[in-house]
């Protein structure tokens, strides 16, 4: 691919081969590998590259899946990073404090963008969030760091 490098192109094989069996990409996996690569993209991006809900319904060689890894690169830009993310959790910062509400933030997570179960917020409430205050507010950066550094 001409518009990877060849150190990208390493990366990718190297992330490829984890996510692989026998040399070979269950289209399940896709979104997995390409956020191990640093790539953030929506369900929406990942149903248009080719990935599937269902084992064994699509599956992508090394060769098939370095174009799809170029096209996500691409849309990067398109993806939100910590910043855009701070940005929008300040406007439920009240105070001003770098807090908010957990509650609140709970339910932006079921309710905006690529809504999540109540299952998938329990478990990044328990991997990435730190202590709750007297109030029920959480100070959002910290927690949305660790949210980002997990891929």
């Amino acid at each position: 691919m001409a518009d990877l490098k060849e150190r990208e192109i390493e990366d990718a094989e190297f992330a490829f081969d984890i996510y692989a069996d026998d040399g070979v990409l269950d289209g399940t996996m896709l979104g997995k590998v390409l956020r191990a690569l640093q790539l953030n993209p929506s369900l929406e991006s990942l149903e248009k590259l080719g990935a599937t809900k269902k084992k064994g319904e699509k599956k992508f060689k090394f060769e098939e899946f370095l174009p799809i890894f170029s096209d996500c690169k691409k849309e990067k830009k398109d993806q939100g990073c910590y910043e855009d993310f701070i940005e929008c959790l300040k406007l439920y910062d009240k105070a001003e404090d770098g807090k908010m509400m957990v509650a609140e933030l709970h339910h932006a997570l079921m309710a905006l963008g690529e809504k999540l179960s109540e299952a998938e917020v329990d478990t990044l409430f328990e991997d990435c969030m730190g202590e709750e205050d007297d109030e029920g507010q959480i100070e959002y950066a910290p927690f949305l760091k660790k949210m980002c550094e997990r891929t």
